[in-house]
């Protein structure tokens, strides 16, 4: 496979050993789950790993792989040899945004969420009730017990603690730790000391985005004085709102750059996708619930369209030449993911218990049955519709940890695709998602994607076909005079590939030239139901995604995946 230079230069990673807490939670790296090993037989699985090994059977990622020295190659291989670890890692698929009875507005016990999360081919989970005052006094520790139940009964589903921040003067966000006898007592004083509804600190000033970078510096000095092994920020639904301003983006990711990434990402696409169905069948909304306007606290510069969903994702991350890539631009990591923010699933019939009472016992009681199809709801179960796919080291909780923060993510919707490989190459290197060729000046480079597609049924029961995969392409031009700047004029389409199949395996390959200068590469792909020119003009972007209509834009039937970049770094 050549050279190990899949880690590029932004990443600070800490090893490939997960490290067992105090309560027997960790797991070493190279163990693998139940459903990876093959000399465990079918029969002696429970129905959820024997669900979550069929979808990896049917991606080809058990027995001999896509290719020789694919990354796609057989994960049992992969990781349970230490030798044989360069060649590949293990994509673990997971869900960053997930609600419970313990959030103010959720219902569901942890150990639902996490049994259908397993059921739906999920890896890794974090639940991350809302933070507020209630939360931050009991709930926060209440619901660590729920969360060490569900880890001992799923044994295979790594399953961290965080929370939704409200992040001071901006939207919300995702905050977790890595499991330790601290995971409760590091995040109550974070939810306590710097979130901005227990501290009233919503509004976009320049004193609560303060309080918001004080925030990811108190987070980073618990990993320097090990109260935590690990902690990770990423921004959810970004633009849902306008109030996250790019040089907020901007300030949290640069936030804690001398020492370990805190703020590592956004959600490229937002959870509540089935919000779009229209009425008679579903909650006739917007997919992401993406249809408010501006407000207040906006800001000013983001245009209307900006407010909605395109294809299901931000329009920070669909637009090609916009806030994504004008991060990008600047040679700095920036990932997107996507997650269900599962609330209240569409389409079941449980209903919240009586008898509750949320302020006094940090929790709403037991869902019970209702006795009906609750089709007024937007949100799917964990890995039903929306996955973040995360090329780890191993099985376990640091390696998980590890492949965000190094940017090795690609995401998509309806299981569009099972299995994507992305790879640079030139001078004898090569280097992977979110990593960086190192190149001399002049070197042949070429791009090569190794796809697994859909290969049989999503859960809404049909085959999805993938037709087109753009490659994106934009220049590094450096850090930005202006931190508000939200466009990346040379980033564009420079390829497209017809496919229009739905299994099998597909190799693309794009031939970079002699790179002379710094740029990126990404890619999208879709199923051609409904594309439409760019917001930046048919020059950078003939096809891309169409704005969601509001109120009709069922989610099935416009299905894309992204990558998060490489870069060529020619010297």
């Amino acid at each position: 496979m050549g050279h190990s230079h899949a880690h590029g230069p932004h990443q600070h990673g800490h090893g490939d050993q997960d490290h067992d807490d105090d309560h027997g939670h960790g797991r070493s790296a190279a163990e693998l789950p139940a459903a990876f090993d093959t000399s465990v037989p079918d029969e002696a699985l429970t129905p959820e790993q024997r669900s979550r090994r069929s979808l990896l059977r049917r991606a080809g990622l058990l027995g001999a792989g896509l290719a020789a020295g694919s990354v796609l190659a057989s994960p049992v291989s992969a990781a349970a040899s230490p030798s044989r670890r360069t060649n590949g890692f293990l994509w673990l698929a997971g869900d960053h945004h997930i609600h419970t009875q313990y959030s103010n507005d959720g219902k569901y016990r942890v150990v639902d969420q996490v049994r259908q999360g397993a059921k739906h081919g999920m890896d890794w989970l974090v639940i991350t009730d809302h933070g507020n005052a209630t939360h931050a006094r009991i709930g926060v520790e209440k619901v660590n017990p729920d969360i060490r139940e569900a880890r001992d009964a799923y044994a295979d589903t790594l399953v961290f603690q965080g929370l939704e921040w409200n992040i001071p003067g901006a939207e919300h966000g995702t905050v977790f730790v890595h499991p330790g006898r601290n995971e409760v007592s590091v995040l109550k004083r974070f939810e306590t000391d710097y979130d901005g509804s227990v501290k009233g600190a919503g509004d976009s000033t320049p004193a609560n985005e303060a309080l918001a970078i004080a925030g990811l510096g108190f987070l980073a000095d618990q990993i320097r004085r090990r109260q935590v092994e690990d902690v990770l920020m990423l921004a959810n639904h970004p633009a849902r709102k306008g109030i996250d301003s790019p040089h907020e983006i901007r300030a949290w990711r640069d936030a804690t750059g001398g020492g370990r990434r805190i703020a590592v990402g956004m959600e490229g696409a937002p959870g509540h996708q089935a919000a779009g169905i229209a009425k008679g069948l579903g909650m006739g909304r917007a997919r992401g619930l993406y249809d408010g306007s501006p407000g207040a606290n906006s800001f000013p510069g983001y245009p209307l369209e900006s407010y909605r969903t395109w294809g299901g994702f931000d329009w920070m991350t669909a637009t090609v030449g916009g806030l994504w890539d004008s991060l990008l631009a600047e040679g700095k990591p920036w990932w997107i993911t996507a997650n269900s923010d599962s609330h209240n699933v569409y389409a079941d019939t449980a209903v919240r218990g009586p008898g509750g009472d949320f302020a006094v016992d940090g929790r709403h009681a037991d869902p019970v049955y209702g006795g009906k199809l609750d089709l007024a709801e937007g949100d799917y179960w964990p890995g039903y519709y929306s996955r973040t796919h995360v090329g780890a080291d191993g099985f376990g909780y640091a390696a998980v940890m590890d492949g965000i923060r190094a940017g090795r993510i690609w995401v998509d919707h309806g299981q569009l695709i099972s299995g994507l490989d992305v790879r640079v190459a030139g001078g004898g290197r090569w280097a992977t998602l979110g990593g960086a060729l190192h190149v001399r000046k002049g070197t042949h480079v070429i791009l090569t994607v190794d796809l697994a597609l859909a290969g049989g049924p999503n859960w809404a029961g049909f085959v999805p076909e993938l037709a087109r995969v753009d490659v994106v392409q934009g220049d590094v031009t450096g850090p930005v005079a202006d931190r508000d700047t939200f466009t990346a004029p040379t980033a564009r389409v420079v390829k497209s590939y017809e496919v229009n199949r739905a299994s099998g395996t597909v190799r693309l390959t794009y031939d970079l030239g002699r790179v002379d200068h710094p740029v990126y590469v990404r890619l999208r792909g879709t199923d051609g139901n409904r594309t439409a020119v760019g917001p930046m003009g048919a020059a950078v972007d003939p096809a891309g995604p169409a704005i969601d209509v509001v109120g009709d834009a069922d989610p099935w039937r416009d299905l894309w995946f992204y990558s998060n970049p490489v870069w060529v770094l020619p010297s």
